[in-house]
């Protein structure tokens, strides 16, 4: 049984011309889905219901909400792909290629005004002024102008320089003027066609036309010193220098490659990016990449022919050859497509290539450390609401005291920055103040060092800090804080052996976090860096007491020797069983024998 809707779309479908246009397909809320282009718009719409069509489950689910079908019939192919990528950039329906907006990128502005300014911008504005780009580098621009500038003195104020104005003597001559920067067209001093003039050379520039600059600049040169004119020469002759330097700089192909527009494409899932390098007589003059997020699976040639719709559109291209990766139909007309498979045109494209898998790379780069930023911004934000703490603990400290039964006692403070750790910030400390196995005493010896240090330096203080142990051990660190006049400044709490209970320094009760929170994870993160951290240096110095303990005492046998022993043998009992010239041969034989007697006396 055929439907309302199915009966509505065949007697639209029916009255579509056999002409070049744009199609656009509505929602049954009036909203639109989809937009396209066609050479003959009855064929192309007509093929999307049929049954024999094969179709992914993206287009089989817009072709079931297609309610309404409008249509622009247009006089070309090529005003049909124009105007379809505008119709795309301003409706951005839900199932077309989206076209990542370059609003952020640099253009030059040659402004349209009397005297015209040129100038960066990142915003283009529809009042008549010309725009080159965009640019993928802020720096590029600055250069660009920077030495247009040095070329030929424009103006960079914002005055009004009508005729009128100039005429009743409103302005007068500013330090641009007199530092040669500018010559001084607001009181008159500058015609408006030599200032034309120069503006033209600037746009020749921008357009990548350098040889002719180059020869108009060397004519000039050439007239002057034959009218004896010799420091405008000379100041000719500089600029002249200016630009081959430039040029120098930007040639990287064979100059006889004189207006060609060079395109790649890369894919990466529902993601392209399209590379796009304008060549004017050899040199590189432009540079942009495009990405694009695919909606219906869209072939890699319809997503390289709008791709260079667009961009032909925006940087207004009248280039009559294209080079590309693949062949594509294309109604541009005058245009011709080529796929080079040798030579410098190859070379072209390998090298846009390059650049588009490049800004692949860095895109993928961006996108993992948004995601990791997102998720250290998440576990942040639960970290602050579970310990209701006043500020995000992007920096926090972990301590953890070490000692068996008494015997060299440290203490270890581990950094976690956004949740992480940040080993390069991980310190030891040596307990100096403290007899005996009392952890309260040296926790509160280890803060008030750490802590004073950091006042000293100016560095910044921690948001979090966490002890290992209870209310006693927390206790004593907040001692130190008041100590150095602190507490308050950042949120302390206990951590029990068990992690299931948090001590504040106000609540005699502690509070319990749920075992599965990412706050809880971090925390035993935490304590277990401080642990491992803390037992690795106390082991050593257990380690390095033991073994040198017994050569201390002997008369005669320094630091150096003490070291060459212990590389040798590794332990004390090892030299205790080796034989005299075993030993002799690492001290020689007079400390040989002080240590041979030293051992055969402490075992009688």
């Amino acid at each position: 049984m055929v439907s309302d809707r199915q009966n509505t779309l065949k007697s639209l479908v029916e009255v579509l011309p056999h002409k070049p246009g744009v199609y656009q397909y509505f929602d049954s809320d009036g909203k639109i889905l989809y937009v396209g282009k066609a050479r003959d718009l009855k064929k192309r719409v007509s093929s999307y219901f049929l049954k024999s069509r094969k179709e992914s489950f993206k287009q089989h689910v817009l072709v079931n909400k297609i309610a309404d079908i409008k249509h622009v019939v247009v006089s070309s192919e090529s005003d049909a792909l124009l105007l379809e990528n505008n119709l795309i950039k301003k409706l951005q329906p839900r199932y077309n290629v989206l076209l990542k907006d370059d609003k952020t990128f640099p253009w030059i502005c040659v402004k349209n005004e009397p005297f015209p300014r040129i100038f960066y911008t990142r915003n283009r504005i529809q009042d008549g002024s010309v725009y080159y780009g965009p640019y993928t580098s802020v720096l590029m621009v600055k250069t660009i102008i920077e030495m247009a500038r040095q070329l030929f003195p424009l103006r960079n104020c914002r005055l009004n320089l009508s005729s009128a104005n100039i005429e009743k003597g409103k302005y007068k001559v500013c330090l641009e003027y007199h530092l040669g920067n500018c010559k001084a067209p607001c009181v008159g001093l500058q015609e408006e066609g030599d200032y034309l003039d120069s503006v033209l050379q600037v746009r020749q520039i921008l357009n990548g036309n350098i040889k002719q600059v180059s020869a108009h600049l060397k004519i000039l040169t050439k007239k002057y010193a034959e009218e004896f004119k010799y420091e405008e020469a000379q100041i000719l002759k500089e600029k002249l220098e200016v630009i081959e330097k430039y040029k120098s700089k930007s040639t990287i192909v064979n100059p006889r490659i004189q207006n060609v527009d060079v395109y790649s494409i890369v894919e990466e899932g529902d993601s392209a990016y399209v590379n796009f390098l304008k060549v004017i007589d050899g040199a590189i003059v432009q540079a942009h990449t495009l990405e694009m997020k695919k909606k219906l699976n869209e072939g890699i040639d319809e997503l390289l022919a709008l791709a260079i719709t667009d961009i032909r559109q925006k940087t207004g291209s009248d280039a009559r050859e294209i080079i590309v990766p693949i062949r594509i139909e294309m109604p541009i007309v005058g245009v011709k497509f080529i796929v080079p498979q040798k030579g410098d045109k190859k070379q072209l494209l390998d090298l846009s290539d390059r650049n588009a898998r490049q800004y692949k790379i860095e895109r993928k780069k961006k996108l993992e450390n948004s995601k990791t930023m997102s998720r250290s911004s998440r576990i942040l934000e639960t970290m602050k609401k579970d310990l209701r703490l006043k500020h995000l603990p992007e920096h926090i400290e972990c301590f953890d005291n070490s000692n068996l039964q008494g015997t060299n006692p440290v203490a270890a403070c581990v950094v976690f920055r956004d949740a992480v750790p940040s080993k390069r910030e991980y310190r030891h400390y040596h307990v100096k103040s403290v007899v005996g196995p009392d952890d309260f005493a040296s926790m509160e010896e280890v803060v008030y060092r750490r802590y004073r240090r950091l006042i000293n330096e100016k560095k910044d203080l921690p948001q979090l800090v966490i002890v290992d142990g209870g209310k006693g051990q927390l206790n004593a660190a907040i001692k130190s804080l008041e100590k150095l006049n602190i507490r308050g400044r950042m949120a302390v709490v206990g951590v029990a052996k068990r992690l299931e209970e948090i001590y504040f320094p106000e609540d005699k009760v502690p509070i319990y976090i749920d075992k599965n929170s990412e706050t809880l994870k971090v925390i035993q993160q935490l304590r277990n860096e401080a642990h491992r951290f803390g037992i690795s240096f106390h082991r050593k110095q257990r380690e390095k007491s033991m073994t040198g303990s017994e050569l201390d005492s002997i008369k005669g046998i320094g630091e150096k020797s003490k070291s060459l022993l212990l590389n040798s043998f590794k332990s004390v009992e090892s030299m205790k069983i080796a034989d005299i010239e075993s030993l002799a041969g690492v001290v020689g034989q007079k400390k040989a024998e002080l240590i041979k007697n030293h051992f055969l006396r402490s075992t009688t």
